[in-house]
């Protein structure tokens, strides 16, 4: 998984971020709330540990502003000090999945995270995913970064099998037998539905994912 840590304490962050390192995931951590929020916000993440009681702008905020502004699925457990109903409640008011009171066991942690991320995924089985780019099989849904994307179908049949095919390239040829069989327009309207997806896709996002492998093809990456 990869896992964001936003914990004010020096201690603790280090020391989640060091046991969960070790357990195989990739980890990235912040100490301040707002440092905290610019990571969720800007980068894909599976789980965030968050802290409530943090400076500058608190848990409960970023954990709104995630699920309300940036329409993030990312699974989130809320770490505090309280352990009061109303504090806990608050929390999964604004969107958390879970709720831990410190002190806690950092296995019992990783264990709630594993356990929200892996209900998901076996809901969503049915789902392409390069880097923060995620099509829903079921649901026809293209969403980047948690933000939803329209495209036509010609567009969704294209990028359905560049995802199957990522890093790799997919031949110009391919592509066109897989939307117009034989009967491939005059005009060239593999490259108008390309540079159309492209302007969807990545326009608004500072990583492009679509890139045009000069003489071949097309191929979708990192």
């Amino acid at each position: 998984m990869r896992i964001l840590v936003v914990e004010d304490s020096r201690d603790i962050h280090d020391n989640l971020i060091e046991f969960l390192t070790l357990k195989g995931h990739e980890v990235e951590g912040a100490l301040s709330g707002l440092a905290g929020l610019n990571l969720a916000a800007s980068r894909p993440f599976d789980a965030i540990l968050l802290d409530i009681m943090l400076p500058g702008i608190d848990g409960n905020q970023i954990c709104h502003s995630l699920r309300h502004h940036s329409r993030s699925n990312v699974a989130i457990v809320m770490l505090s000090a309280r352990d009061q109903l109303a504090d806990r409640l608050a929390g999964f008011d604004v969107g958390a999945d879970d709720y831990i009171t410190k002190p806690f066991a950092m296995s019992e942690a990783l264990a709630r995270m594993e356990a929200i991320v892996n209900r998901r995924t076996h809901r969503g089985t049915r789902v392409l995913r390069v880097a923060d780019l995620h099509y829903d099989l079921d649901t026809y849904e293209v969403t980047r970064a948690g933000r939803s994307l329209k495209l036509n179908p010609t567009n969704l049949k294209i990028l359905d099998l560049l995802m199957r095919r990522s890093p790799g390239t997919v031949r110009r040829q391919e592509l066109e037998d897989l939307v117009w069989g034989r009967d491939v327009p005059a005009s060239d309207s593999l490259r108008s539905n390309i540079h159309l997806l492209r302007r969807v896709m990545d326009k608004d996002f500072a990583t492009p994912l679509l890139h045009t492998v000069h003489g071949t093809g097309y191929k979708l990456a990192e």
